[in-house]
């Protein structure tokens, strides 16, 4: 390690210690800055280690330092291991246990901070045998010495479970977790065990059940159980000091027992205690403890999520855990818990929903009977002001709207257990107990509307139900149905009422006689005064239209009356909503009356996007008229019915005059980004609707995304034409002369964008980078032959390798993925089936540009990994290297090796580069993709959590910049 010149800490660091105090000083933020920046280049450096050993021995300098000091040491002994010789490790090992003992009494955060940085030194310090014998022997045996031993045994497993932050080989943490965490789990139980004894079996200390807690991967359950240890965890219950600790250990042992099979033993020791604790339950609700009754519901529930599959098999000796559950449910009278039931709820009617759990789910069907009860219960909103139920509270507000919705999941579930008309039946009988409630009353108390959250709750709970319920229940739904129609006028009540009636739609189509009361119940909530009772009309509308289509054919002339007089003053998503409904009836008419039905709704639409057209002079008009554009595009994506073969296509006889009019309006406004994409929508919705039966439309709609593409440089555009190119690609369903035609396409686009790339740098069009690379991949796709043969794959690669400068995720996985598909032709099967076997010259072409653009490649992808690219690129750079390492395996090796070369002096250590060169070569001659996979992550993560900071100013390898793009097309 590096020496001291001799100096106290505080002379020979007062420049580390003057750039903390402006940490936590009053300094402004360009100081703090600097003070940061500082720091972090000072923490890399061989001088920190001697830092962090003075100032944490130092009697004179204040807190706040020795916690940095030993926070540098953490991240010194994680990254920077190899700057000390191998020799020294053990002097280090001595200095951090002998600094342990010191600060045994000490500030608990730096206590912590040494016992992290002594277990990853036991980690990669392979030559140090006897961790804990020695930690035990050098710490001693009096009670603070034995809390220190306990923090350390505590954060061991953690680190070692995280040995991915350190330079260790897969096969190196393998064999080191063996060592020092499954070989030494017996002697951690008996100290555990000795240190209970001696604190008081009933006296259990948070560092204990800490301890356990972390260790019982290692340590088998039944060792535990076996043990005083498991009386000491339970006690902890009673302990307030150990609560919390003791439900993480408790739940963890729950966990681990989740092979019931094999775990009969150690669940039959746990069971009785367990329910011996549901009086606490009880208890803490009494008592207003919230703290207490999440602990003790969190148990309940981890217990019967670990054990359901016996709570089915043996219903009546497990009854007693369901009911303690169904109780914390019940009696969580603030909701702040009750979300924690919900998954062992949904994985119990898992189970028995099976034949084999039939007699299982007679025994639990009154448990799930109380249960809708419950949950219809909690459904109420609060009795709060009238004008705000949550008294200005909207955090609360969303979390109970969130929560209403996770509810109705488990009702569910109920429905599936008991079935449906049973639940049903509960929520009717309560709505109809309110009515009849409510007609007793006088007229003044009627106009109240007192206690509408007791109707409004069950009326939720249909809504939530609806989906469990069968389209030919034909008991319990005809008496709904008719009341809700009936119901008197409240606005939660209204809105609640009609999202009901939009629920069951499909019920209605089978009941056509309810359809007309229904409707005009729906449609009567337009004119109501709430704007959400209007949505929900909204909403109902659309469903009923979806699902009662054919139902209301004949009604399509009022429908487009209704239409024209409600859409005006409709918020935009709700007339989306109400147009896809009605769309939804054009959809179901004849043939023969669909160009008709068109005609009616779309037409004025067009009009009026004519209209406005002429008078959009500012962007909020050139908005507006941007989102009624979307009108037309839903009734494109709504109304494509089948047309036989050889017959005429209404539908593209009607569109071939709209699409001039959106054109039109497109060249008016192609530099306005809205529009733009609105009717790029629209085209998009033509191809994918009506597929090659556009091929009328194609021309005009291919030059219009051409020119426009050209002339405003969106990526929308290319966005469209990546349509273009898989509609009009697969030579089962297109002529070669089409498949020509929109190959040109292909290339004019790609031109275009080439031309954009030689005056603008990628990172100021990061959403057209990715616009163009998915292009590319389905233009790689369908036409690889004629796209790698041709003099666009040159410029098309360079434009790739600037494009890997930037660092957002989406962008750089279709660059990614794009170059994976790409050299992936070098290889004899194909990526897809294009071909059945990749042509010879097609490989030789890929297999040439590999070796000629490989390197430059691979320093842009390894200096991504290292400093700039986001995690989720990790999975496809791997693939890209993968492709040339299969392609140029020796070249490719050479290729690293000379990228690791221009990496700054002293970021990676000869030895470090070395193994990790060696991984490579080895799997590369073993043909081990995978090792080859998880070594270049492994290594590139560790790199970049050595030597790149958050406020890191460098973002790529010196030496591996792109050029700037250049074409001369």
């Amino acid at each position: 390690m590096a020496t001291s010149n001799g100096l106290p800490p505080e002379q020979q660091f007062a420049p580390v210690l003057a750039a903390l105090a402006t940490m936590h000083g009053n300094q402004d933020r360009e100081a703090k800055h600097q003070a940061t920046e500082y720091l972090e280049q000072f923490q890399k450096s061989p001088e920190a280690w001697t830092f962090g050993h003075a100032v944490l021995q130092s009697e004179t300098i204040g807190v706040e330092a020795k916690l940095f000091a030993a926070s540098t040491l953490k991240g010194k002994i994680t990254y920077d291991i190899h700057q000390l010789p191998r020799d020294s490790l053990f002097s280090l090992r001595d200095s951090l246990i002998s600094l342990l003992v010191h600060y045994r009494t000490g500030a608990r955060p730096i206590r912590t901070q040494l016992c992290v940085c002594l277990a990853g030194l036991a980690l990669q310090m392979l030559e140090w045998r006897n961790v804990i014998d020695l930690v035990v022997q050098t710490l001693g045996t009096d009670a603070q010495s034995l809390v220190v031993l306990l923090e350390f045994l505590t954060v061991l497993p953690e680190e070692v479970t995280e040995g991915r932050k350190v330079s260790l080989s897969e096969e190196e943490l393998s064999h080191r977790t063996q060592e020092l965490l499954t070989d030494n789990a017996t002697r951690v139980l008996q100290i555990l065990v000795q240190y209970a004894q001696v604190t008081g079996i009933d006296k259990p200390t948070p560092a204990l059940v800490a301890c356990l807690n972390s260790w019982l991967r290692e340590i088998p359950c039944k060792d535990v159980v076996s043990t005083s240890l498991i009386d000491t965890l339970f006690a902890a219950f009673h302990n307030d000091g150990a609560f919390d600790e003791a439900v993480d250990c408790v739940c963890t042992m729950f966990r681990e027992t989740r092979e019931v099979d094999e775990c009969m033993d150690v669940i039959e020791a746990l069971y009785p205690r367990l329910i011996a604790l549901r009086p606490k339950i009880s208890e803490a609700a009494d008592t207003e403890d919230l703290d207490m009754f999440k602990g003790f519901t969190r148990l309940f529930a981890e217990a019967g999520e670990s054990w359901v599959v016996l709570i089915a098999r043996m219903p009546a000796h497990f009854r007693e855990l369901v009911h303690a559950i169904e109780e914390c449910a019940k009696k969580d009278e603030g909701r702040d818990v009750i979300s924690l039931t919900f998954n062992f709820w949904y994985d119990l009617k898992n189970y028995l929903v099976l034949e084999i759990y039939i007699d299982a789910r007679m025994h639990y069907a009154d448990v799930f009977a109380r249960l809708v009860d419950i949950m219809i219960n909690h459904l109420e909103y609060p009795k709060g002001d009238k004008s705000d139920l949550f008294d200005g509270d909207r955090e609360y507000e969303e979390k109970f709207r969130e929560f209403r919705h996770a509810m109705g999941d488990v009702l569910k579930d109920c429905c599936e257990v008991i079935g449906s008309a049973d639940c049903l039946t509960k929520a009717f009988v309560r709505v109809q107990t309110w009515m009849e409630d409510y007609t007793k009353q006088t007229p003044e108390n009627r106009a109240k509307f007192l206690g509408w959250q007791k109707l409004e709750a069950p009326l939720f709970s249909l809504r939530a139900m609806g989906r469990m319920v069968p389209a030919d229940e034909d008991i319990i739904l005809p008496q709904i149905m008719r009341l809700l129609v009936q119901l008197p006028e409240h606005e939660k009540v209204r809105f609640a009422a009609t999202l009901v009636l939009g629920r069951y739609t499909e019920w209605t189509s089978k009941h056509p006689d309810y359809l007309e009361p229904q409707m005009n119940y729906i449609i009567s909530g337009f004119q109501h005064g709430s704007k959400d009772v209007a949505q929900a009309a909204a909403m109902a509308l659309k469903f009923f239209c979806q699902d009662c289509g054919k139902l209301l054919v004949d009604n399509i002339t009022q429908l487009h009356e209704f239409y024209e007089n409600v859409s005006p003053n409709l918020p935009l998503g709700s007339l989306y909503e109400i147009t896809d409904g009605v769309a939804h009836v054009v959809a179901s008419q004849p043939l023969a009356k669909t160009y008709d039905a068109l005609m009616l709704f779309c037409s004025p639409i067009a009009t009026r996007l004519m209209d406005k057209a002429n008078t959009a002079t500012d962007n909020d008009k050139k908005c507006k008229l941007a989102d009624e554009i979307q009108l037309l595009t839903i009734f494109v994506q709504v109304v494509h019915p089948h047309v036989p073969e050889g017959q005429d296509n209404p539908m593209i006889r009607f569109w071939q005059g709209i699409v001039p009019v959106l054109s039109t309006i497109l060249d008016g406004f192609v530099d306005f980004l809205p529009i733009c994409e609105q009717v790029g929508r629209f085209y998009r919705s033509l191809l994918i609707s009506y597929r090659t039966a556009m091929l009328p439309l194609l021309p005009e709609v291919a030059n219009k995304l051409s020119t426009s593409f050209e002339k405003s440089h969106q990526g929308i555009f290319l966005w469209v034409s990546g349509t273009v190119i898989r509609e009009f690609g697969d030579e089962e369903f297109t002529d070669q002369a089409t498949r020509d035609s929109v190959y040109q396409f292909l290339q004019a686009q790609c031109l275009s964008m080439f031309r954009l790339l030689n005056n603008t740098h990628p990172k100021e069009i990061p959403d057209v980078i990715e616009d163009f690379f998915r292009f590319l991949a389905d233009g790689i796709m369908f036409h690889p032959a004629k796209i790698i043969m041709s003099n666009l794959l040159q410029p098309i690669i360079e434009a790739s390798l600037a494009s890997l400068d930037l660092q957002q995720t989406e962008p750089l996985l279709s660059v990614l993925q794009f170059l994976r598909d790409l050299l992936a032709y070098g290889r004899e099967a194909p990526p897809n089936s294009t071909y059945r076997k990749t042509p010879m010259e097609v490989r030789n072409a890929v297999k040439a540009a590999a070796s000629t653009m490989g390197e430059r490649i691979t320093q842009r992808i390894l200096s991504g990994l290292m400093y700039s690219f986001p995690s989720d690129c990790v999975t496809d750079s791997s693939g890209v290297m993968l492709e040339l390492v299969e392609l140029c395996p020796h070249q490719m090796i050479q290729w690293i090796k000379s990228t690791l070369e221009l990496l700054p002096a002293g970021s990676v250590s000869p030895a470090e580069a070395q193994k990790f060169l060696g991984g490579v070569g080895t799997a590369t001659s073993n043909k081990d993709w995978n090792k080859i996979r998880y070594t270049l992550r492994d290594f590139t993560a560790w790199y970049r959590r050595k030597n790149v900071t958050p406020r890191s100013q460098i973002t790529g390898i010196a030496g591996t910049e792109n050029p700037r793009f250049r074409f001369g097309g």
